[in-house]
C-alpha cells in the first residue's frame, strides 16, 4: 500500500471513529416517578353524603367530567419530563367528546403527602389538539421561571393533566391525574 493510501485509509478510519462518538447521546438520567395509565376528572366528590369539589393537592377540578384515554408520563431525577397524552376529552355536557375551548394544557406534579406539605412542580405547557392529543417535553419549574432541584425521592406523587393559559401560561384546574406505575418505554 502506497503512503498516500494509508493516509487516507487512516484519515476515513479516525473520521468515523469520531463520528460514532459525537453521535452518541448521554446516557437519560434515572427515573424519580413514572406513570402510566390515567384517571379523568369528575369535579364532585362524596364527603359525609354531601358533593364536594374534588380539590386534590389544593388544586380545583374543571367544571366538567373529563376522560384522558391513555397517558405515559416519565419525570426523571433531573426534572426533565417526557409525557404523552391521548385523548383528553370532555365526557359529559353539550361538549361530550370534545375538548371544548381548552387549546393548552401542562402537568403538575406534587410529591407529599397533602397540599400543605407537597412541593409542586409545573412543567411547561403544550397545545392541546383536536382530539384531545398532547405531548410535553422539558424542564420541572417550581417557579415558573428556574429548572427544579428535585427531591431525591417523591413520596405520594400525584400527576395532573391541567389547563394552561395561553398568553400568561399560568395554570388553571385539573382533568386528569396519572396513575403511578411503570413505564411502557
Amino acid at each position: 500500500m502506497r503512503p498516500l493510501n494509508t493516509t487516507l485509509v487512516g484519515l476515513v478510519l479516525a473520521a468515523s471513529v469520531t463520528a460514532s462518538w459525537a453521535d452518541r447521546k448521554p446516557p437519560a438520567p434515572p427515573p424519580l416517578v413514572v406513570f402510566s395509565g390515567a384517571i379523568g376528572v369528575d369535579p364532585l366528590t362524596a364527603a359525609g353524603g354531601v358533593d364536594t369539589l374534588n380539590v386534590v393537592r389544593g388544586i380545583s377540578p374543571g367544571g366538567r367530567a373529563w376522560v384522558l384515554r391513555k397517558l405515559a408520563a416519565t419525570v426523571a431525577a433531573d426534572g426533565s419530563v417526557r409525557i404523552s397524552g391521548r385523548g383528553l376529552l370532555f365526557s359529559s355536557g353539550d361538549l361530550i367528546g370534545t375538548r371544548g375551548t381548552v387549546t393548552n394544557v401542562l402537568a403538575t406534579l406534587a410529591c407529599g403527602p397533602s397540599d400543605a406539605t407537597a412541593r409542586k412542580f409545573n412543567s411547561p405547557m403544550t397545545t392541546l389538539d383536536a382530539a384531545g392529543d398532547f405531548s410535553i417535553r422539558g424542564v420541572l419549574s417550581e417557579d415558573g421561571i428556574n429548572a427544579a432541584v428535585m427531591p431525591p425521592t417523591c413520596d405520594n406523587p400525584v400527576l395532573l393533566v391541567r389547563s394552561a393559559n395561553a398568553t400568561t401560561g399560568a395554570a388553571g384546574n385539573w382533568f386528569a391525574a396519572g396513575i403511578p406505575g411503570v413505564s411502557d418505554d
